[in-house]
């Protein structure tokens, strides 16, 4: 069963970024010129992340979900993959991609048990695509997605970022996806976390202006169950769509009351909400031989810590690390 927090939420989701490096430089994430990037010394290894998995999944984690960075450009992913579809009580392995890189990976990805993938895509136009991710070529995304619709990774979801002034005049385009392609389209709050924060504010589009505008220029949305993965998103359909729809609103309709995870940065650093700069320190006991029972405890600490809302309503969001350093 599931460890449950103070206000009563199962806590059974953990999502784990293996990395901060990324291959792009999007222009809401970070500068051009990237981020500080840890040493190779300080990133948990496999190994270290398997231990903290296993004692996890006794605490009731069964969802896990593999971030960065970019995850796939750690080397030896496929096989920690495996290794980590292995670990008993572990029986919803997904993985957050930008797909740039997935075209290689896909088969062997799905043969070592992950299951799904979600994209992240925030533009269908080639050119405004090189302009937001600084560095990336659309053609890669469009490859690594039928990569894995062959290798059966589904269902596959599709997650904009709703930028005021730089992609918003898309979501429709996005919203027919459901239609003509039964794309699983997730919108997603622009979220002020780290160097973007005063910026994105007033970057903010919020869902419902989201879901209007999909309404006056696409059709109606009705509301549905969602496809695989109990995540966030509020999920709709338009009518004779084989695709969702999701709206993810973190700031404008909050789903704290339902959070059921907690955040592993790639340098071993137990998040437990995204919106707030606590962290619990992992690689520190772990690497000074702490036994599995205190690990048990720090992860449980981090589940009573986790708190009942976060505040953006009345604070700015926390600065100490991007996303990408936190896990996408």
């Amino acid at each position: 069963m599931p460890y449950r927090d103070d206000f009563g939420r199962a806590i059974h989701y953990l999502r784990v970024s293996v990395t901060d490096r990324c291959n792009l430089r999007c222009v809401y994430c970070m500068p051009g010129e990237g981020i500080e990037k840890q040493s190779h010394a300080d990133i948990l290894r496999y190994e270290e992340l398997e231990q903290i998995l296993r004692i996890a999944a006794e605490l009731g984690i069964n969802k896990v979900r593999l971030t960065g960075g970019e995850p796939l450009v750690r080397l030896g992913l496929v096989d920690f993959v495996r290794r980590v579809a292995a670990i008993p009580g572990i029986d919803d392995l997904s993985l957050t991609t930008n797909g740039t890189l997935l075209a290689r990976h896909a088969s062997a990805l799905a043969e070592a048990g992950l299951q799904r993938v979600n994209i992240s895509l925030d533009t269908l136009r080639p050119e405004r695509f090189a302009q937001i991710t600084r560095l990336g070529r659309l053609e890669d995304v469009w490859a690594g997605l039928e990569a894995a619709r062959a290798a059966g990774l589904k269902p596959i979801k599709m997650n904009m970022v709703v930028v005021r002034g730089l992609n918003d005049d898309e979501v429709s385009d996005f919203a027919r996806r459901t239609l003509s392609d039964g794309w699983h389209v997730r919108f997603i709050e622009l979220m002020p976390i780290g160097a973007n924060v005063e910026w994105a504010f007033s970057r903010v589009v919020p869902v419902a202006e989201i879901a209007a505008r999909i309404e006056a220029e696409v059709g109606s949305l009705q509301p549905v169950h969602g496809p695989t993965g109990n995540g966030p998103a509020r999920y709709y359909q338009l009518p004779g769509a084989a695709g969702t729809i999701g709206f993810i609103a973190a700031l404008s309709d909050h789903f704290c009351s339902s959070c059921n995870r907690l955040r592993l940065t790639a340098d071993g650093r137990l998040r437990p909400c995204l919106m707030s700069e606590e962290e619990i320190d992992l690689r520190g006991p772990l690497r000074a031989g702490a036994s599995d029972q205190e690990l048990k405890e720090l992860l449980t600490r981090a589940i009573q810590r986790k708190p009942q809302r976060h505040h953006l309503d009345r604070t700015l969001g926390p600065q100490d690390r991007t996303m990408a350093q936190i896990g996408g």
